[in-house]
């Protein structure tokens, strides 16, 4: 009989498991009213198109709504229709672990292109496929596609990777925190907090100012900017939290 483990790790039990993981997320995108902070948000990046998205690991699962462009700018009163409906050219970063393969999986269903390998600039940067999936990160963002990748690397939460900032100083392209938040949901108790989005409520998606990293930015410079891209997530994670009412995780309301 074939144990639970090694069918877990089956292409036919991942695909199921991505599936079904894009099934509930679209669910929940279509029960939930999502808004967008500030209003002009899509509207403010347009021109600077493509960038680099991040957010904190936990709230990777919502990130494919980001995507909708069309949904977002009809938020924005003060801009005219320019006819431009088509969504967010997109990637994100997956990693190549086995639970990374549902999610790409599921990404790959919701429209969002995906790059596997790691973000870490650590130890294990070579191991976990970080150099190829770095080089292919500028050359996704070189051909017009916006990459989406945690800010922060596995197990360290809440504390901003060099590897992005790294990224930002070599292809050019700004950086933009975003946080994604539901006002039903239920967060593990794991090592990043993981927030399962629930149906049936509000969203809110708060984009916060971007980080742009110099080429010829040292080292010092980009430590300095690596703290900043910090502080702005953490920023934009409580506003959202705060505009649902919610705690954000922290112990902020």
């Amino acid at each position: 009989m074939i144990s639970i483990r090694r069918l877990t790790r089956t292409r036919a039990f991942q695909y199921l498991a991505g599936f079904l993981a894009a099934k509930y997320l679209r669910l929940v995108w279509l029960t939930n009213r999502f808004t967008i902070d500030p209003p002009d948000a899509v509207s403010r990046i347009d021109p600077e198109l493509p960038v680099i998205v991040t957010f904190w690991h936990g709230q990777h699962f919502a990130i494919p709504f980001l995507r909708y462009k069309p949904y977002w700018r009809r938020q924005d009163k003060s801009r005219r229709d320019d006819g431009d409906n088509e969504p967010l050219k997109a990637k994100v970063l997956v990693s190549r672990h086995r639970d990374g393969e549902i999610n790409a999986i599921a990404a790959e269903l919701l429209g969002v292109g995906t790059v596997r390998g790691s973000g870490d600039h650590g130890g294990q940067f070579q191991r976990k496929g970080g150099v190829t999936a770095f080089k292919v990160m500028a050359d996704t963002l070189a051909d017009g596609f916006n990459m989406a990748l945690t800010a922060d690397v596995p197990k360290v939460s809440r504390k901003a990777g060099a590897g992005i900032i790294l990224l930002g100083r070599v292809t050019g392209r700004p950086i933009v925190p975003v946080a994604v938040a539901t006002s039903r949901c239920i967060r593990l108790d794991n090592w990043d907090r993981t927030t399962i989005n629930l149906p049936f409520g509000r969203g809110i998606v708060v984009m916060g100012e971007t980080v742009r990293v110099p080429a010829e930015a040292d080292s010092a410079t980009m430590e300095s900017l690596r703290q900043q891209l910090e502080e702005r997530l953490d920023a934009v994670n409580r506003r959202a939290y705060a505009l649902l009412g919610r705690d954000d995780g922290t112990g902020n309301a």
